[in-house]
């Protein structure tokens, strides 16, 4: 395999195309044999699988803290007050996780995964036991933002050392057990954080994080064995770029978070925010352009496959924003499900995602990466714009049967594009390529979550003159004895929300014809 130069002088691998199957091929994606990765080629098999339970151990860890919180709020509140701010208890571990993406991606690279892994799992334990400890919920919600820290180290080494350890061939097996884990860690977060706040005490929901997390250390430490990538002229951290991004992100996001919620759109607070973002984002084009080796590096947007991906998986964060918070609402509201059949008619999403990820490999094997993330895209946005056809009220067999379909859609089209990506690079840079992809999903979400909750307030404010407050009305729906013409507009709020999630889809859809290549390159 022949060398060429990147345009900056680095030299890496030059990739060959990840083609559709042919008769010589007997299942990687390329026309050579699958190799495993040298970055971990001092791991036994044997020892392999032990470092793939560590993986969903630890994938499970950071699933469940974004949504365990959630059914303990009541407790959380009672004991230590603080109502009006415990909104951040999500948004600063949501926050925190997705600004240290792109920083501990490229610390991956250059210390390798297994430190980098060992020191957010740390963190992520410290965080937990903090929590456990909070005297007020300002204190919690700091705490919080420490595990968030640790949290996007798990999330962006995991995803990273699943590509390492796996050959071209395996590694839709092993993404589409992590997509797994991440599904039913979804589910049963709520469950779990429920029944200990219930029967236990609410600070149980972290302290139950530690067993696990040592059992993560344990088996990581034993069994992950990486070969020393660093050179001998290793330049210097851009820790001036990793804070720049960091603030940037957390100012940007801070303002999609709270705008609309905490204070109008066009406030005082909404616009000094984005004034500061924008202030910061300059300061890091300048920063990153001066870094040897930067932390956001251009090469994840020069590159076709690398920017495509980005774009289309920010969409789907985008999309994935409108089932999972207004679909709940849709089935209690208007179909009049309790709150156990109305969490059933979104999950059956996280069954059919999972299933369809693990036979996206059949697909793309035989007609290319792009066109099956195409093909799942494709189906999706129709999906997506079928909701609003859906009969008012109608039966909840109907929603549950889209949303089944949608999960079979979006496991095909997105697994692939992660298998492609993390393919297209090298070891050097691909804690940095599949950190560019996860913060564009989780910057996606953030975007969607603060656009389409200003759509359904929009919707619900125009429908309901006359009849109360946006606050009476909706526990006037929890208690049942909201008019029809509250349920219609609910009906409406959420129609509206899944048009706005079909456009995402199509736009994500663009992206891939217009500037996804039609075969990606494979370096392994």
């Amino acid at each position: 395999m022949t060398s060429a130069a990147d345009g900056r002088g680095h030299p890496h691998t030059r990739p060959t195309p990840l083609t559709p199957r042919r008769p010589e091929d007997p299942g990687t994606g390329s026309t050579r044999p699958a190799v495993c990765d040298k970055a971990t080629e001092h791991t036994p098999p044997r020892k392999r699988g032990a470092v793939a339970v560590a993986l969903m151990l630890a994938m499970a860890l950071a699933a469940l803290d974004s949504t365990v919180v959630s059914t303990a709020v009541p407790q959380i509140v009672g004991d230590l007050s603080g109502f009006s701010a415990f909104s951040w208890l999500f948004s600063g571990y949501l926050l925190a996780v997705t600004v240290s993406l792109p920083v501990y991606g490229k610390l991956s690279d250059t210390f390798g995964r297994k430190p980098v892994l060992i020191v957010g799992a740390a963190i992520f334990l410290l965080g937990s036991l903090l929590c456990a400890t909070a005297w007020s919920m300002v204190a919690l919600i700091a705490f919080r933002v420490v595990q968030g820290l640790g949290g996007g180290a798990l999330q962006a080494t995991v995803q990273t050392l699943a590509a390492d350890l796996y050959p071209l061939a395996e590694r839709p097996k092993i993404q589409a057990r992590l997509s797994s884990v991440w599904a039913v860690s979804a589910i049963a977060g709520p469950a779990l954080g429920g029944l200990l706040a219930a029967y236990a005490d609410w600070r149980w929901i972290f302290l139950v994080n530690l067993p696990v997390g040592v059992v993560v250390l344990w088996l990581v430490v034993r069994h992950l064995h990486e070969t020393d990538h660093r050179p001998a002229d290793r330049p210097p951290i851009d820790w001036a770029g990793a804070c720049a991004v960091f603030a940037c992100g957390g100012v940007l996001l801070g303002a999609l978070v709270q705008g609309g919620v905490a204070w109008p759109w066009l406030s005082v607070p909404s616009l000094a925010l984005f004034t500061t973002g924008l202030g910061l984002a300059a300061l890091v084009v300048v920063v990153e352009r001066r870094a040897h080796e930067p932390i956001m590096p251009g090469w994840v947007w020069r590159r076709r496959p690398i920017a495509a991906v980005n774009l289309a998986l920010g969409a789907l964060g985008l999309l994935t924003v409108a089932p999972s918070l207004f679909l709940p609402t849709y089935a209690q509201s208007v179909l009049g499900l309790g709150p156990v059949a109305a969490g059933f008619v979104l999950s059956v999403w996280t069954l059919s995602w999972p299933v369809s990820a693990s036979f996206s490999q059949h697909v793309y094997r035989r007609i290319g990466i792009r066109n099956t993330a195409m093909l799942g895209i494709g189906a999706a946005t129709l999906l997506l714009f079928a909701f609003p056809l859906l009969p008012y009220p109608g039966q909840a067999w109907q929603p549950t049967a889209l949303m089944l379909l949608l999960g079979a859609a979006l496991g095909l089209f997105q697994l692939p594009l992660m298998v492609g990506v993390q393919s297209t690079v090298g070891w050097t840079e691909r804690g940095t390529a599949t950190a560019s992809v996860l913060f564009c999903r989780q910057t996606g979400q953030t975007i969607g979550a603060s656009v389409f909750g200003a759509i359904v307030n929009g919707v619900l404010s125009a429908r309901l003159v006359g009849m109360g407050d946006l606050d009476s009305v909706t526990r006037a729906l929890h208690a049942g004895t909201a008019p029809e013409a509250a349920r219609r507009a609910v009906s409406d709020a959420v129609r509206t929300v899944y048009l706005g999630a079909g456009c995402a889809a199509a736009l994500a859809f663009l992206v891939l014809l217009f500037l996804a290549p039609r075969r990606f390159p494979a370096t392994d």
